[in-house]
């Protein structure tokens, strides 16, 4: 028998429940993380769509942004989703003056790439060579660039445009696979955490 991993869910802002939801039907104990104490008590993390600069600065009130930082760089598998993905880029487009990332993707992300909200739309996406995967688009971000190490896992608008990436232990979705019922995405993030 296999131990479900303990995945954190990022819990200041965004689709908690959907992810936790998602992240257990996929195989993992699902924990709400709000405080650095609780960040060091999972095995991974997902950081949800929500809004990019409200979540910064989330993480910065209530002192996770740098733990966050030091996690990962030390390793913890991380997965962000939407305004997850803007979290893990090392470097973004778009962005307010000022706004920071928690980083370790070696990728550029720019921000509301797709449009405004009244432009968000589902499209079918190959997810890692898996086959096609429903994806939600809610002024989404998408990657302009990416690094040698990064892995591209999906792309959309046919084909120009990246939009799910792996580097390591860190995957990267632009679009919310938490909103259809489909846990593919989580099942392959679940299925990294247990490999590390």
């Amino acid at each position: 028998m296999t131990i479900a991993p303990t995945i954190g869910v990022f819990a200041l802002q965004g689709d908690v429940r959907e992810h936790a939801r998602s992240l257990e039907t996929a195989g993992a104990k699902a924990v709400a993380v709000r405080r650095p104490g609780e960040l060091e008590a999972v095995d991974a993390l997902v950081i949800p769509g929500g809004e990019s600069t409200t979540m910064w600065k989330l993480a910065e009130t209530f002192d996770l942004l740098e733990p966050l930082r030091l996690r990962i760089k030390n390793g913890m598998p991380a997965y962000g989703s939407c305004a997850g993905m803007i979290m893990l880029a090392d470097r973004i487009e778009g962005g307010i003056e000022g706004q920071q990332t928690i980083g370790g993707i070696d990728m550029v992300v720019r921000r509301n790439a797709f449009g405004r909200q009244v432009d968000s739309f589902e499209a079918d996406v190959d997810f890692a060579g898996r086959g096609p995967l429903r994806a939600v688009f809610i002024r989404a971000p998408w990657v302009e660039s990416v690094g040698s190490d990064v892995e591209v896992l999906a792309r959309a608008e046919a084909g120009d445009r990246i939009v799910a990436v792996r580097q390591g232990p860190l995957l990267a979705t632009s679009f919310h696979p938490e909103l259809t019922g489909d846990v593919g995405v989580h099942s392959y993030f679940v299925e990294m955490v247990r490999e590390l």
